[in-house]
């Protein structure tokens, strides 16, 4: 049989185990004690995503909309009576994925740093703080600072830098994230999530405007928090843009590693799962013709892209023109925008897709004209 060595115990390199299991031996280094620590994400992801991640994670809130303050003042409030979002304990995720891949057949070797691979014609040999191991493929699922895609010989992504804490403190409605945009979070957005008896807070902004943490300050006092005591803080970056290249002669890359984040939210975990099978499938491919090369691997990328591809190229082209907008266009466009018809459209938001709603605004020509002096006023 066939082997596979999966650097990265996280819900993509669990996924991709827990599909390769089937044909080969998978072997997942992981260089923490455990998968899911430490948390590093909101925990929001959509329904359709645990649909696809094959497991029932516990859900910890359902959340139906959104209140968007901005900066002068003025607020938006979008609802659904579907839910837009389910908050799940992310180290509850990510047990459970990796649980999945081990009753798959995947072996998983935790405390076991990835040093680094060397690529021969038939194998590709992985060195690790414990040794090497052999194998004939690599999957590269390290995160957002991935080493497979350095040894890989690829250029680094780009990134937004993000700050998180939970704090005691319960919001009056349950079932409504609260956002923030403009120089509150320069770059990107902050958020007020509902978590029962805590609220989890944080921001993103684009690197050039500091550390995160220089901003959360002023976050909690704009939303009335400074001074609730702080249960925990987690801070890291997000791979924005994707990367260069997902594949190479007997490696692909998956998740944060291949840079499979929606642009707009920062999130990675639908991406990845949409991924996924495309992984598998150019993996399974491979082994029948015994050819593990780029070429024949390439099919992964060409697979993923068709999936996925459009609606991140588009999420791109939304975040560079939001960053050009100052606080002040920010206001203009929620003046044109404040309307029954806008509101109507944003009701209907998919987070996996959030693109969708700017192609329903351009079908309607009068509230594309509202909206465009303030978007040309940004962007010229």
């Amino acid at each position: 049989m066939a082997s596979a060595a999966v650097i990265g115990g996280g819900p993509a390199g669990s996924m991709a185990a827990r599909l390769l299991a089937g044909r080969f031996d998978v072997t997942v280094l992981e260089s923490r004690e455990t998968s899911g620590r430490p948390v590093q994400c909101t925990g929001l992801i959509t329904e359709e995503s645990v649909r696809m991640s094959g497991i029932r994670p516990d859900i910890l809130n359902t959340v139906y909309g959104a209140k968007v303050h901005f900066p002068g003042g003025g607020t938006m409030s979008v609802r659904s009576d579907r839910p837009k979002g389910v908050l799940v304990d992310r180290y509850d995720f990510d047990t459970r994925m990796a649980e999945a891949a081990r009753d798959a057949g995947a072996v998983y070797r935790y405390s076991e740093r990835y040093t680094g691979a060397e690529f021969f014609p038939d194998k590709v040999s992985v060195s690790s703080s414990r040794g090497r191991l052999a194998a004939d493929l690599l999957i590269g699922a390290d995160g957002h600072t991935s080493s497979v895609l350095r040894d890989a010989g690829c250029p680094a992504p780009r990134f937004v830098r993000g700050i998180q804490v939970d704090i005691k403190h319960r919001m009056e409605d349950q079932e409504i994230m609260e956002l923030r945009v403009g120089s509150v979070a320069p770059g990107s957005f902050s958020w007020e999530i509902p978590f029962g008896d805590h609220t989890r807070v944080g921001l993103c902004t684009r690197w050039s405007a500091g550390p995160p943490s220089d901003h959360l300050n002023r976050l909690l006092v704009k939303a009335g928090l400074d001074g609730k005591e702080i249960i925990s803080k987690v801070s890291g970056k997000i791979p924005i843009g994707g990367v260069e290249r997902t594949f190479g002669d007997r490696m692909m890359l998956i998740g944060d590693a291949a840079g499979q984040i929606k642009p707009v939210s920062g999130g990675g975990i639908y991406p990845m799962l949409k991924a996924a099978p495309y992984l598998a499938s150019a993996a399974f491919r491979a082994v029948d013709e015994g050819d593990f090369s780029s070429k024949k691997l390439s099919a992964y990328e060409k697979g993923w892209k068709r999936e996925i591809g459009r609606e991140l190229k588009r999420g791109c082209t939304m975040v560079k023109t939001y960053r050009k907008m100052s606080d002040e266009d920010l206001d203009r466009m929620f003046r044109a925008a404040d309307t029954p018809e806008m509101r109507s459209i944003l009701n209907d938001i998919d987070l996996d897709a959030p693109s969708k709603v700017v192609l329903k605004m351009l079908k309607r020509p009068a509230l594309a004209l509202r909206l465009a002096p303030a978007v040309v006023r940004a962007v010229i």
